[in-house]
């Protein structure tokens, strides 16, 4: 760095630092991300990735009025944690990554210009980030819960139950091969959910359920009045083994809840999906486990447990919990201990959002095993469980309010 003023600007984002390191450095990461307003994007980008290599980013406004290169030559490159560069002025530019308790902190401190005042030059390079955290932090794989007409009837509902929840957009859509058939996007504890009303055509059951982190008694007992009402008991609120206070429930709407007392200090996903593996998939939940994190690039495999000797009354039974993550979002799974009719289906699906053609084709490869059951982005993998392969482009109409553009879906 030499004598002009340094500006400093940071970020924490909710992602693995080797996550946060692929999005920042590889081109087609880098188009979807650098642009400090919806007014401009980035449609072309290069990057060698090495001390003494060049990057360059082509940078436009949409209308194609204005237009530059932003490029330079790196220094320095340090796997994971640093990375320093020199612009085409001579200006010096460092960006510091590491990891802490909420995440991956990027710190990135610049050289200013002499053009533009300081306190434009921040904004616009923290917009940027902020743009790169929004992008690196967008679930790639959301909950999609269908629903005969009461789709957003539910959404309400749970919306009252969780803090940092909210209803994020409703549409209908008119002649689809259900009818006229209305989504609904909505947050609960800040993970976002979609449902939808289409008909009586599938409907909800154990297979599976949303696993709840609570962190007292009193959360646990109102959540269970609420959902409760109405609705079916699985396992009474009780003491269990596993947890001093815990309960699991069927609601109004058929949707399962499993509701956990958590220990003390100990901080998880508050909303996490369980897969359940029962009849003819059941003792198939530990290789399901491994083959969706061979699937998803950024995943991991966590505590796997196993039934022990005659504590389940299946035979087929082997694990009796098993937690893992994909692509960020926590996931556990089980095989079904008892003997129990139900089945995974269309009622609860997986929507995996996809940034362009490659990535569409290569999840469709992966995770549709049932022919019969492709249709409109609908896959049903080897184990039964369903997946939506949707575009992330859809997923932006649909979060605007160009209602001409939504019907046309």
């Amino acid at each position: 760095m030499n004598d002009n003023p340094i500006i400093t600007i940071r970020t924490t984002i909710n992602a693995p630092k080797e996550k946060v390191w692929k999005y920042w450095t590889e081109p087609e990461h880098i188009k979807k991300w650098n642009n400090a307003s919806v007014d401009w994007h980035t449609t072309t980008a290069s990057n060698d990735l090495r001390a003494g290599g060049m990057f360059l980013s082509r940078m436009e406004a949409k209308d194609g009025s204005l237009g530059f290169d932003f490029s330079g030559i790196y220094d320095e490159v340090k796997l994971y944690e640093t990375i320093a560069y020199t612009l085409g002025d001579a200006r010096k530019v460092k960006i510091n990554f590491s990891e802490n308790e909420n995440g991956t902190e990027v710190i990135e401190a610049f050289e200013a210009e002499t053009t533009n005042s300081i306190e434009m030059q921040k904004t616009g390079w923290q917009a940027i980030l902020d743009n790169f955290k929004r992008y690196t932090e967008m679930q790639k794989i959301v909950p999609h819960l269908w629903y005969d007409k009461e789709a957003k009837e539910a959404a309400l509902f749970y919306i009252s139950l969780f803090e940092q929840s909210k209803l994020l957009k409703t549409a209908v859509l008119h002649n689809t091969p259900s009818g006229d058939v209305e989504i609904v996007g909505f947050e609960l504890a800040g993970q976002p959910f979609d449902a939808i009303s289409a008909g009586p055509y599938f409907a909800f059951n154990p297979s599976i359920s949303l696993m709840v982190a609570c962190y007292s008694m009193e959360e646990v007992n109102e959540k269970w009045n609420a959902l409760s009402e109405g609705g079916e008991v699985l396992m009474p609120l009780d003491e269990y083994p596993f947890s001093k206070w815990y309960g699991w429930v069927q609601d109004r709407y058929g949707l399962s809840w499993q509701l956990m007392l958590m220990d003390n200090g100990q901080t998880v996903q508050k909303i996490t999906p369980n897969l359940l593996f029962s009849n003819a998939v059941c003792g198939k939940a530990e290789e399901a486990v491994k083959y969706y994190t061979e699937v998803f690039e950024n995943s991991k495999i966590g505590l796997v447990s196993h039934y022990e000797d005659g504590e389940a009354t299946s035979p087929h039974a082997k694990i009796n919990y098993a937690a893992f993550n994909l692509e960020g979002l926590d996931f556990s799974a089980m095989d079904n201990g008892y003997e129990a009719d139900f089945d995974f289906n269309e009622a609860f699906s997986l929507t995996v959002i996809c940034e362009d053609q490659n990535e569409i084709d290569y999840y469709w490869n992966k995770l549709s095993a049932v022919p019969e059951a492709e249709q409109c982005g609908w896959v049903k993998d080897k184990f039964g469980v369903s997946w939506q392969i949707v575009p992330a482009a859809i997923r932006e109409v649909m979060k605007s309010d160009d209602v001409v553009k939504i019907q046309r879906m």
